[in-house]
């Protein structure tokens, strides 16, 4: 059963309105790329700080919790959202609070900004404890969040919006990694960018039940710009390299054999490709593919991140 879309009724407690806006399940995605960054410096050898480890965690979940709220209000500002049709709630369609007046529009809009100066915050207290140079990734994260849904720059909207949630999730992985290590290095990359790819796709399968009000709203995505049975190829190929890039890494040496582990998710994969290869042009028949899409994600992350620390 399809669960409801948030209205008053259900959400009268302030607090639980709040928590909800910032579609709390889709930040295991961010919670998963934190645990990868965390897991190859513990691979690596290097001292571990646990109350670092745990701010870091939090740092990454509200950077990811702000990018949700101000894509809500994006949405709601060029009108994509109230033409969506289609959509398959909670996965598509964004949050509906503007839509179903839970949330206005102004409230949504304080709400996100107020998430990143949060952000802002944990970032200085943890750039105190580690290293300045964490503020570059964190300014980048900070960037890519607003400028993925943002005017002037609408990234997702002139087909970059894969490329924003693999740096992103990058982004989250490098810094998780960074604050441990105090130094750069090459290890966080190489270990999280088959998993930024995945999370790519979830953003992918998700602008299939979009595409119809996306492209009538101005959403240039490459769900929305090429015809269906093109674009369906483009979960297959994205998919394809995670696996490609992570099964290089091990044969090259990068990552220990133990990460080899990350190919159990694959199954769930295939089977939402599959159901994706079907169903690409009925897009209220996606749900399952998206829920596999999710599992897959969530499974790989955390079967990588064991990987690396057996490893």
């Amino acid at each position: 059963m399809q669960p409801m879309e948030p209205t008053l009724a259900i959400f009268q407690n302030p607090l639980a309105r709040y928590f909800a806006a910032t579609r709390p399940a889709f930040l295991t995605a961010s919670l998963m790329a934190c645990l990868i960054g965390l897991a190859i410096v513990r691979h690596d050898g290097h001292a571990f700080d646990v109350p670092l480890a745990l701010v870091t965690l939090l740092f990454g979940l509200l950077a990811h919790a702000g990018a949700n709220v101000l894509n809500d209000y994006y949405d709601a500002l060029n009108g994509t959202d109230a033409l969506n049709t289609e959509r398959i709630f909670p996965f598509t369609g964004g949050s509906r609070f503007i839509q179903n007046g839970v949330l206005s529009m102004k409230q949504t809009a304080r709400f996100g900004f107020a998430l990143l100066f949060c952000v802002m915050l944990a970032g200085l207290w943890l750039m105190a404890r580690s290293a300045p140079q964490l503020l570059y990734i964190g300014l980048t994260g900070l960037f890519i969040g607003w400028a993925y849904s943002a005017p002037p720059l609408w990234l997702n909207s002139r087909g970059l919006g894969e490329l924003c949630v693999a740096a992103g999730i990058l982004t989250i992985t490098v810094g998780a990694d960074f604050v441990q290590r105090k130094v750069f290095a090459y290890a966080p990359f190489i270990a999280g960018l088959s998993y930024a790819l995945l999370a790519t796709n979830l953003l992918y399968i998700n602008q299939f039940p979009d595409r119809t009000a996306d492209a009538a709203a101005g959403k240039r995505h490459w769900v929305a710009r090429l015809p269906v049975q093109q674009a369906r190829w483009g979960y297959v190929l994205i998919m394809t390299l995670a696996y490609i890039w992570l099964l290089s890494s091990v044969l090259l040496g990068w990552l220990p054999m133990f990460a080899l582990l990350a190919f159990l998710a694959l199954p769930l994969g295939i089977l939402a490709s599959r159901l994706l290869l079907r169903n690409a042009a009925q897009p209220q028949q996606l749900g399952s593919a998206i829920k596999l899409t999710i599992t897959a994600l969530i499974a790989h992350g955390a079967l990588l991140s064991l990987g690396l620390i057996l490893g």
